[in-house]
């Protein structure tokens, strides 16, 4: 019997991903017509001679190739369902093997990750449903990495699969907006079709999530009461892996039991990419808002059974049908509140600002004198709430109010936000329950722009002692910003967009505004510069002499001394400058004077033009750095090469050819591309003082170590850090709180500056390295409002009754 149902149950999971694959297969040969739609128009529209042309490239590109990537990724899509499907995670060993990854394959992974990531996003309730209901049939504790249902299984096999079809990565990343817009919709659908059809079959039509906690604690307790408080699953990436030893604890105020971090958590892990301790804090976080929605279904289901405003009351919170375990979610379009109820929020707003004014009166309060007034903030809030709670005209209102009032609290309580900081923070209630309200995918999406905003401050602000807030410009933006939003009540998350942007770019200029921090970013900036140039130059000169008949030390010379030349007076002088121009055409004349010379006109030129030859390679090793002894060897060894051409009986080299790689080398900029910005930088505190002429001395230069390949994640980690957050940096064995404050253009280099006012500018291989040995660190494990979010559900598990009363 346990047999027969073991077997229906797999069936039946085996079905469920042919479901899948054939819902999603269908989405592939109008994605190819929506991006050469784009890429038609883009062919048609008036540019630059250079985008013109690279417009046209890719429309003949694709449209050569877009009937074979359809068919390889069709077919690749329904193979894919008979790969192992809840097979037995691989043995430690297996895990512990090392291999080196190419480029190639890590900058594929990175494409195909952006894709799965956004999937994720768009569709994490649903994820977490399926993901729990094939589990529950196939008895498994996780989805096979390459299983049909993971987002990003089906995004690497169309960028996998584009590859295979001859199309190029730069490609793919012109028209991956469109592969979005056209894929995420189909895909989000796809699992919502698949949960209805489970929960159809009777398979978990009610998923409570309290049954997947994991108790610790002692288990002799009498009545069937609770064992002990409910932890965070014991995953490898979880809790420990995103704080440092050392770094910043929570201080009083607010519930930092178990309970608040992790009692809605479900033991089972995450849908995550490769383990990556970023996306696992994205999956508790989106844990989190997912046991929000469910708990406040199910009590607002449970108390109002057969109220008139039941059906209302049960799409409040996400917008659709919120029996918990239906799996409906999604986002929801704004729904019109109570004209009466936002007038009183309106008028609560207005008396707390006038309250909170008092708060900031004065001069300086002490630190007692702030706890008081912060007390008294919270109380002053905590009694608006209830009367706005007492006059909702529907329990989702209630429940709203409720909720919101519980995370400013929780906000309120954050000791290592400064009191000034606090007090403007707390004005935000008011302003986020209205859009909490209206528009009730606040609670159900991290990406949410009054949610971003939010935790963008938070962030910011709590590595900073009030001492440097105080009167600072920071302060300053936190009051606009605040007073902004205050002064558009009706305008929903628009205006929190608005103001999430603007703070943005104000952290951006804030954070790098110092003397000594613009000193450092124009440093880097150049050294990037220079240093992606040459390594183009490098790549156009090989192709140049690819076929030309040039000795192997004139290459290297060319190579690995005269592109950098290039580089640097290309920087200095301009791509274009008389310098660069006369550089630039001493390659070709190298080129030629090292050729084969077998008639006596051409000897006799060569003997004629070699002084000044010579003066010209001494000036431009000059501008390089490289003078005395070893420029006297490069020059000796040009020189042997020289005479050597005048002995040679082999064919010269064509005037044509060297006429065209003179004409090539004078426009070298026209067919050089960015993709040289993801090649290592040779960078040092030497060469940026040898290069540039500017003091090191306070810049910690950390370069990338050789033969340190950083994982495909872990890289992409290092691509999404946001301007002002802060970290704990191990560093050379001293441990230092750091704030990110600037990343280069090519996101080559970035700069943390720690409060000794020292600065460590880090390349990117090496800080992807530096996070995934645990050497950077975030300093919180959460932002701002999902930790209040945790707080306010372990208050409410506690007393649920509170939700509606």
């Amino acid at each position: 019997m346990s047999t027969a149902r073991s077997a229906s149950s797999l069936q039946l999971a085996r079905e469920t991903r042919e479901r899948f694959v054939r819902a999603t297969e269908g989405v592939i040969v109008p994605l190819a017509q929506a991006i050469r739609d784009r890429l038609t128009q883009q062919a048609s529209e008036i540019g630059s001679a250079r985008a013109m042309q690279e417009s046209r490239d890719d429309f003949v590109a694709f449209q050569g190739q877009a009937s074979q990537w359809v068919s390889l990724a069709q077919a690749g899509w329904r193979k894919s369902v008979d790969a192992p499907a809840g097979a037995v995670p691989a043995a430690p060993a297996a895990k512990l093997r090392l291999e080196l990854i190419g480029d190639d394959a890590m900058e594929s992974s990175i494409l195909s990750s952006r894709l799965a990531q956004l999937i994720h996003d768009k569709a994490s309730f649903e994820l977490s449903d399926l993901r729990l209901r094939i589990q529950f049939l196939e008895g498994t504790a996780e989805l096979d990495a390459h299983d049909v249902l993971r987002p990003e299984t089906l995004a690497r096999l169309l960028v996998d699969q584009w590859l295979a079809a001859g199309l190029s990565r730069a490609l793919w990343a012109r028209v991956q907006d469109t592969v979005q817009q056209q894929l995420v919709g189909v895909v989000v659908k796809a699992y919502e079709d698949a949960n209805a059809f489970l929960v159809s079959q009777g398979v978990m039509p009610e998923i409570d999530l309290k049954s997947f906690v994991r108790r610790t604690g002692s288990s002799s307790t009498t009545g069937g009461g609770a064992t002990g408080p409910a932890t965070m699953p014991a995953s490898p990436h979880a809790g420990g892996t995103m704080r440092p030893a050392g770094a910043v604890q929570r201080q009083g105020g607010a519930d930092t039991s178990p309970q608040a971090r992790g009692a809605f958590a479900p033991s089972a892990p995450a849908f995550t990419t490769g383990g990556s301790p970023l996306l696992a804090a994205r999956q508790r976080a989106q844990t989190a808002l997912l046991s929000l929605k469910r708990f406040v279904a199910a009590r607002i289901g449970a108390e109002t059974p057969a109220s008139p405003s039941a059906s209302m009351t049960t799409t409040g919170m996400d917008g659709h049908a919120a029996v918990a375990g239906s799996g409906a979610t999604g986002a929801a379009a704004p729904r019109a509140v109570s004209q009466t109820f936002a007038g009183m929020i309106a008028e609560a707003e207005a008396a707390y600002r006038a309250a909170a004014t008092q708060y900031m009166q004065g001069s300086a309060p002490g630190a007692a004198e702030q706890a008081t007034l912060i007390q008294q903030a919270s109380v002053d809030l905590r009694r608006r709430s209830a009367e706005l709670k007492k006059k909702a005209p529907t329990t989702a209102d209630k429940a709203t109010v409720e909720i919101v009032a519980l995370m400013f609290q929780a906000i309120l309580a954050e000791e290592r936000i400064p009191f000034s900081a606090r007090v403007w923070f707390a004005r935000l209630q008011m302003p986020v329950l209205r859009v909490a309200i209206a528009e009730p995918e606040f609670f159900g999406t991290l990406q949410h722009p009054a949610r971003m905003l939010i935790d963008r401050m938070g962030s910011c602000v709590m590595g900073f002692d009030a001492a440097a807030i105080s009167g600072s410009a920071l302060e300053g933006e936190i009051r606009r910003v605040v007073q902004v939003i205050e002064q558009y009540p009706e305008t929903g998350q628009r205006v929190f967009k608005l103001v999430f942007d603007e703070f943005v770019a104000f952290l951006n200029r804030y954070l790098t505004q110092s003397d000594a921090t613009q000193r450092v970013m124009s440093v880097a900036q150049q050294v990037e510069q220079k240093e992606t140039m040459a390594i183009q130059y490098t790549i156009e000169l090989r192709k140049m002499l690819n076929d030309m008949p040039v000795r192997e030390e004139i290459r290297e010379f060319l190579f690995k001394v005269w592109a950098e030349v290039l580089a640097i007076a290309a920087l200095r002088y301009g791509a274009q400058g008389e310098q660069t121009v006369m550089l630039k055409r001493v390659a070709s004349e190298l080129v030629w004077a090292a050729s084969a010379k077998p008639n006596r006109a051409d000897r006799a030129r060569v003997i004629q033009d070699l002084p000044q030859l010579l003066q010209r390679l001494r000036l431009g090793m000059n501008l390089l750095g490289i003078i005395d002894e070893p420029q006297e060897a490069h020059i000796k060894a040009i020189g042997a090469t020289l005479s050597d051409a005048f002995l040679s009986k082999t064919e010269a080299i064509p005037a044509a050819k060297i006429e065209a790689m003179a004409e090539r080398l004078a426009h070298l900029e026209d067919f050089v591309t960015d993709d040289g910005g993801a090649s290592s930088l040779p960078l040092d505190a030497t060469s940026i003082e040898l290069l540039l002429g500017v003091d090191a001395a306070s810049i910690e230069v950390v370069a990338d170590a050789v033969g340190g390949v950083p994982a495909e994640d872990m890289l992409a980690w290092a691509h999404e850090l946001e301007v002002g957050n802060w970290f704990m940096l191990d560093h050379n064995d001293r441990v230092s709180q750091v704030q990110f404050v600037w990343r280069s253009d090519r996101k080559q280099l970035h700069l943390f500056a720690s409060a000794d006012g020292r600065s460590f500018l880090i390349q990117v291989g090496r800080l992807a390295n530096y996070l995934q040995a645990g050497l950077l660190v975030p300093a919180e494990e959460e932002t701002l409002t999902v930790r209040a979010t945790r707080e306010a559900l372990a208050k409410l598990d506690a007393n649920p009754e509170r939700l509606l009363n």
